[in-house]
């Protein structure tokens, strides 16, 4: 796990690009152009929906390819372009995986480095102070509020991203999915599951 994030750029909401965003949507709704309230529907559907449709692709052909799979936990980053998702120079992907007893979750503990390339947005808890310092100190606890409560012997593993490295995690496929294809296995993950702060859903859950 790194924590060195000194001297490189971060993904985070103060940089310049976002306070142009924010001030360009402020003007635009004070002259009633725009209504924050709809901006915030399309966010969520980006951040929970469009956005992470194609981490569950990449999760999806690793679950029914095990060479894919194998490609993915030696080199994330080539693997995952080989699919058509491709991020910025110099970001490199990292996927890891979960298991019967091994659980991953990511966190970016100084700022909010994050696999957009695979999962879209960030989702607001992910860049807030809480999460990014509870996240390691008390994971358990976390993943508890998030309503995933983890057998104790369940070792929790927690990655922490940087500019250079994003991680993904690739939930354990749910029992009796063997007779689905990929398209059908990619709505059963969810970016949470991506993330670690969820499990993927079980058939017939959405």
């Amino acid at each position: 796990m790194s924590h060195d994030h000194d001297h490189h750029h971060h993904d985070n909401e103060l940089d310049p690009m976002a306070a142009r965003v924010r001030a360009l949507e402020t003007i635009l709704t004070q002259k009633g152009l725009i209504d924050p309230a709809a901006i915030d529907v399309i966010v969520e559907t980006y951040e929970t929906k469009v956005g992470p449709r194609n981490g569950a692709k990449v999760v999806a052909k690793a679950w029914s390819d095990p060479d894919f799979a194998g490609w993915l936990q030696r080199d994330a980053t080539e693997a995952i372009a080989s699919l058509g998702f491709t991020g910025r120079q110099g970001e490199h992907m990292q996927a890891v995986f979960n298991t019967a007893d091994t659980h991953n979750l990511v966190v970016c503990t100084l700022c909010s480095c994050y696999p957009w390339t695979v999962l879209g947005l960030p989702p607001v808890w992910y860049k807030a102070p809480p999460y990014r310092s509870r996240a390691v100190i008390d994971p358990r606890g976390v993943l508890a509020e998030f309503g995933l409560a983890l057998p104790e012997e369940t070792k929790i593993r927690v990655w922490d991203s940087t500019a250079e490295l994003r991680y993904l995690v690739v939930p354990m496929r749910p029992k009796d999915t063997e007779a689905l294809d990929e398209e059908a296995l990619a709505t059963l993950v969810t970016r949470d599951s991506m993330i670690g702060t969820g499990l993927a859903l079980e058939p017939g859950a959405r």
